[in-house]
């Protein structure tokens, strides 16, 4: 399941290098994000359609957990490594815009979880949370298209390498060249997704046998194994690029691919699943919105100051460590009751209290 999942991300990956070559850098590095995010769409609808909202969930907050920890923090570390003795810089506004929009959609994520705890009982607290979800996800998607507006049209030069104004960087660029050309790299994209969309079925189905087989819980397969082979492309771009001196393009990787499934893949699939009339929130339970809070929050610090050394890709690197360390002693419940007989308990109640 996995080893196949790698390849097929890997192909999708080396396709989409071959456009970074080909467009500017910033387009190339949202690019590079939406060809890795591709595989989470795909699996988070199929998902969506056997209605596994729970594995939905946690694949979504796994990919964004691994994208600002483990994969930021393998860049930012190999980076350091291999520029002992002086600090990386990279450009710091490209690292705020990213953090204000994650910390947008921290907020989305942790209203319906405040709204839910907030005193009343859960069946009765279903229906607005579902509806306060669904309005939130149509603000992140506004502000997803918002923020393609800012990156690609407005304030392009905002996230542009800095590395690219260098003459010994240009050098070295000029010499690079496509392995593929753009028509041939379409094809092979749209024909690896296709493979992807048709092994996602498979992927979804086993999550639960799999849990049952290795003893495992499905929060720490869903959350913490699954984002390490599906974030294969993202990670190895990231690194190679660090190691190249250049923390612009791995920040824009790193960062864009998380920002892309906080504002634009959760909020579709609670959309999606709006149309197909299955009831997703975005209330991810205490323990995972309080680890994507703690994530963003260290992650915004860590690239406050426009510089890096290994320390700081260390220190995520820990964090994902510990973080990892707790859903796997966590034995949290798939479903531990459906969101579905939740919404009918509440409207029962709420008929009730007219009565």
């Amino acid at each position: 399941m996995e080893i196949s999942k790698l390849l097929k991300e890997n192909l999708i990956s080396h396709e989409f290098n071959s456009f970074l070559f080909i467009f500017v850098f910033a387009v190339g590095g949202l690019l590079n994000a939406t060809c890795g995010n591709a595989t989470e769409l795909i699996i988070a609808i199929f998902a969506l359609w056997q209605h596994k909202i729970e594995v939905v969930k946690y694949s979504l907050l796994g990919s964004i957990l691994s994208n600002l920890l483990l994969v930021l923090g393998t860049a930012l570390f190999c980076g350091g490594i291999a520029n002992l003795g002086k600090e990386q810089k990279y450009d710091r506004r490209q690292a705020d815009a990213n953090s204000l929009l994650l910390l947008l959609a921290l907020l989305c994520h942790m209203l319906p979880l405040l709204f839910r705890i907030s005193g009343a009982s859960a069946s009765l607290a279903a229906v607005p949370t579902l509806q306060l979800s669904r309005a939130s996800s149509i603000v992140m998607l506004v502000a997803y298209i918002t923020y393609i507006i800012f990156q690609l049209v407005t304030h392009r030069q905002l996230f542009e390498s800095q590395e690219d104004l260098e003459e010994d960087d240009d050098d070295v660029i000029s010499e690079e060249t496509p392995v593929i050309g753009l028509a041939s790299g379409i094809v092979w994209l749209v024909g690896m997704t296709a493979v992807v969309a048709l092994l996602s079925e498979y992927v979804v189905g086993t999550i639960e046998d799999a849990s049952e087989s290795w003893g495992l819980s499905v929060s720490f397969i869903s959350i913490i194994l699954l984002p390490i082979v599906g974030n294969a492309a993202e990670h190895a771009g990231a690194v190679i690029f660090a190691f190249k001196n250049k923390l612009d393009i791995s920040l824009g990787v790193a960062l864009g691919s998380a920002t892309q499934i906080s504002l634009f893949v959760v909020p579709l699939c609670v959309v999606v699943a709006w149309i197909l009339d299955i009831k997703m929130d975005l209330n991810f339970n205490l323990l995972e919105t309080g680890a994507l809070a703690i994530s963003i929050i260290t992650t915004a610090f860590t690239l406050q100051d426009g510089t890096s050394h290994y320390l700081k890709g260390l220190t995520l690197l820990l964090c994902y460590v510990v973080i990892g360390a707790c859903f796997f002693v966590s034995k949290t419940p798939l479903t531990p009751r459906s969101e579905s007989s939740q919404l009918n308990t509440g409207n029962e109640e709420h008929h009730q209290q007219i009565e």
